[in-house]
Formats: C-alpha cells, structure tokens, sequence
C-alpha cells in the first residue's frame, strides 16, 4: 500500500524550511536555468535539419529519426520519472534524468553518423523529465508566497528555452563546426547538476510502493506508436498500413494501460485523481495550448526565410530568423513573474484564461502583419506573452488537484500533454503546409494562404484551451472523502483543501500539509 514517508534528510530539509535557512532565491535560480537549459538542447537540431542528410551521411527520410527520437523519449520519460520520483526522491530522479541528458549530449558531440546521433538525441529525451520534477521539488521547499512565481518561470521554461536556443543554435553552427552545440550542452547540463547538488535538498514528500512496471511498459508501447503515428503519417502516408497498424496498437495498448492501472494497488498514473475535472480539463487545455504555441514555431521560421521572389517570403538568412524570433523568449521570462502576480491575485484558471485569449489574439493579427520582419516578430511577441501566463497557471492547477504524493507524476502527465499538442501541431501544420504551395523556381513552397490557414488553426486551437479553461472550477471542489478535513496551505497563497485520494493507496503527507508560514 503506498503511503508517505519522510527521510532523515528530509527532516533536515523540513528544518532548513522552518529557520529560514533555506537558500530560496538559489533553488530558484538554478532549477529554472536547468529548465531553460534542458529546453534548449531539445531545439539544437532545428536550425541543422536542412542539412542533415549531408552531416549525417544518409538520407532525408532516416535523418529526420533525430528528431523523432528526442520526442518519442521525452513522452515515456515524463511520467515515467515523474512516479519513479514521487517513490525514491525527486531530486535523485532529476539526477538520473540530468546524467542521461549530459551523456547524450556527449554521445552527439563525439559521433558524425545516424544511429549513434538517434541513440544520443532519445538520451536527451529523456532529459525533459527535469521540468515537471523541477516544479514538483518547488511546491514541496518553498515558502508559499515564492511559490507560484517559481512554478510559473519553471513552466515557462519550455518556451523560454526553446526561443532562445534558435537563434543561439544558428549562431554557433554557422560560425564553427555543429559539434560544438552537444560539447556546450554537455559542459552548461554538468555545471548545473553540480549546482542542483549543492543548492537544493532533497523533498521531504516522498511516497512508498511498489513501482509499476507493468503500466509503465503498457503506458510507454502506447505513446511511442502513437506519437510515431502522428508524426511519421505524412512521410509515411495517412492511410498506409504503418501509420493505420501504429494507430490499432496504440490504441490496443492504451485502453490495456487503463484497465490495468484501475486494478493495480499502486498505478504508475492514480486515474481517479486523474479523471478528476480541475486535472482531466487542465490536461486537456494542456494539449490545445502546446498546438497552439508550436504554431508558431512552425510557421514564422519558414516565412522569415523563404525568399522575397516568392512574394511573400522575407529572405533573411538563419541567424537572422533566429534574433527576429528570439526576443520571444525573452518576453516570456519577463511574463512569469507577472503570471505568478495575476494568480496569486485572482487565480491560476484566470491566468490560463488570459493567456488563452492572448495567443489567439496574436494569431488573428498575424493575417495581417506577415508582410515584414518586423511584423514577425511583434506576432511572436504576443502569442508568447499568452504562452507565458497560460503554462504558468497549468502546474499551480494540476498541484491543486492532486496529493502532494502524486505531484511529479501528475506534472510529468501534464508535460505529455503538451507533448502530444506540439507533435500534433506538427502533423497538422505540415499537411496544411505542403498541400498548400506555390511554384518557385522548380520547388513548391508554401503559400501566404497555407500559412494565414496554419495560424488560423493555431487561433482556433487557443479558443479551444480558453473554452476548457472556463469549465475548470474556481476553487478546487473537494470529494466526498475529504469534505470533512481541516484544510491546509500547501505552500501557496490559496488555501486549499488537502486532497485524499478515493483509494487506500496514498496517504496525506505531514510536512508537506504544513503552511510554510
């Protein structure tokens, strides 16, 4: 039966937390930079992708596993790290998971060839697990009114990352050879697990049982067919017996990964809390939003670069795509600490609404501001603004909603979500992409149309998340089982009630239930 535990050293890390000695603003500090550093490595690639084949030595079509191979890990890795955390300790397991970034990033800055590259990049993958474990040792150290500013920067991260690494990408595989890119990963991801071991202590939140191998293996066959389905079924053709057999098994497996999980005494995912309507809307937000924010991604790089003899191109080279695009970055960091304000003031569904609003908003003046550089980049700035408040409401939502005992997993879950939204936009916004074309030269290329309909979808996409936004409850609603408890802060400016899940297979935790007042 799972319960909670604490450790003789998180009984010390409880007794930091009550003098005060707890170095906050370093904890901070560094779990946010190794947000924005596991980001970038996850956008290395993308200002090589051209040229690939050539760098590579194969052809266009295997090249682009490379890709693939980041993504299919970092959806396994996700929740599977974040249970493996809530067991055996969230920082052990942002260890693991840093280790296998720093490796992998090694592995690629030492080989020139496919398969090792494909080895290396799915190490990488599982590197993203560092996020959602990141904002999980968050809410279980700090005091609450440092709390959800922190969680926003740590979400946040994601986008932050990725916008910055574009440009800084191009840069540096333009002026010297493209392995510099893994040895700087390599070196930025072991200086920072230096600091991650001396700054921040392990949780004191830790929960007991056995991990569940079985759902874990049902849960990773699952994602993998599936993700490889939507991201491959354009190369391999929609309706082809790989994409079409990849969707029966991905299906097989999930609904075999949901029966299993509801019988098991101790799931990899607890389905219960995880059907409950703050965490099933806030998910499902989840996947509108990481749509709508890679529509962008998508489609300005391509507009930036396409030359102007095209008609609507606007012929600037790769770094220059990537400093026109990089300021979006930057205004999603100065946005975390405003969203951390708007929902502590009014809350985490008002912020996601926001946010939601915003990225929409952005889209619909895309239609007219593509026609310059200059419009680009005032789109991107917009739409990241919304990204920036809405990915930082998600983690203070999901952390509302479940125990503390569940909070990496849970988060890991929510990371997927988004996943699945980018990967999906991919698929989407590239079948709209290549159907919609115009004759350059002896190439097609994307037409102004194809793209005005890319952010129309990424516009649509937004409404959705903001429709979903407005049905999560204002204040967490507690079930039947829990209606009787005290409540308790757990380390935020809302107090909330403690939840208690509606099976014996978790337990409150102590420390974690006390106000860090």
């Amino acid at each position: 039966m799972a319960s909670i535990e604490n450790t003789g050293h998180n009984d010390s890390a409880t007794a930091h937390r009550a003098d005060g000695a707890l170095p906050v603003n370093a904890i901070i500090a560094v779990l946010g930079a190794v947000g924005i550093v596991v980001a970038m490595t996850q956008t290395l690639m993308v200002p090589l992708i051209p040229v690939l084949p050539s760098l590579l030595h194969t052809n266009a079509a295997d090249a682009s596993w490379v890709i693939t191979a980041t993504l299919l890990a970092a959806s396994v890795a996700n929740p599977v790290f974040g249970r493996l955390g809530d067991l055996y300790g969230k920082r052990r397991m942002l260890f693991v998971s840093g280790f296998l970034l720093g490796f992998g990033s090694l592995v690629c800055a030492l080989v020139d060839t496919l398969v090792p590259m494909v080895v290396g990049r799915a190490m990488q993958g599982l590197g993203l697990a560092i996020i959602p474990l990141g904002i999980s040792i968050m809410r279980d150290l700090l005091p609450a009114k440092r709390l959800i500013p922190a969680m926003a920067l740590m979400s946040s991260s994601l986008g932050i990352g990725g916008a910055l690494g574009l440009p800084l990408a191009a840069a540096i595989a333009q002026q010297t050879n493209w392995h510099v890119l893994f040895w700087g990963s390599t070196v930025a991801v072991v200086a920072l697990m230096i600091l991650v071991w001396r700054v921040v202590p392990e949780s004191p939140v830790r929960g007991t049982g056995r991990f569940d191998l079985s759902g874990a293996v049902l849960l990773s066959g699952g994602l993998v067919a599936l993700l490889l389905a939507v991201s491959k079924g354009s190369t391999w053709g929609w309706t082809s017996i790989t994409t079409l057999g990849l969707g029966g098994t991905a299906a097989a497996f999930l609904v075999a990964w949901a029966w299993w999980e509801t019988r098991v005494e101790a799931p990899l995912v607890d389905l219960r809390t995880t059907i409950r309507r703050p965490v099933l809307l806030t998910n499902l937000a989840s996947v509108m939003l990481g749509f709508a924010m890679y529509t962008m991604s998508l489609i300005g790089p391509q507009l930036l670069q396409l030359p102007k003899a095209t008609g609507h191109g606007l012929g600037q080279s790769l770094l220059a795509t990537g400093l026109w695009m990089a300021p979006a970055g930057l205004v999603m960091m100065a946005v975390s600490p405003i969203a951390g304000r708007l929902i502590t003031v009014r809350g985490p569904k008002v912020a996601l609404l926001a946010g939601s609003a915003v990225i929409s908003a952005g889209y619909f003046l895309a239609i007219g501001l593509t026609g310059s550089p200059l419009g680009v980049l005032l789109v991107s700035v917009v739409t990241s603004i919304g990204v920036g408040l809405a990915y930082a409401a998600m983690p203070t939502l999901i952390m509302q909603a479940v125990p503390a005992s569940e909070g990496a997993s849970a988060n890991g879950l929510n990371t997927l979500m988004r996943s699945i939204g980018t990967s999906t936009a991919s698929a989407v916004i590239g079948v709209v992409l290549a159907n919609m074309t115009v004759t350059f030269g002896s190439a097609q290329v994307p037409s102004l149309a194809g793209m005005h309909i890319g952010f129309l979808i990424g516009a649509s996409a937004a409404l959705v998340a903001c429709l979903v936004a407005i049905a999560i409850p204002g204040r967490l609603a507690p079930t039947p089982d829990v209606a009787s408890k005290p409540e308790v802060a757990l380390k935020s400016d809302v107090v909330l009630p403690a939840p208690r899940p509606s099976s014996p297979r978790t337990a409150e935790p102590a420390t974690a239930a006390v106000s860090a007042r």
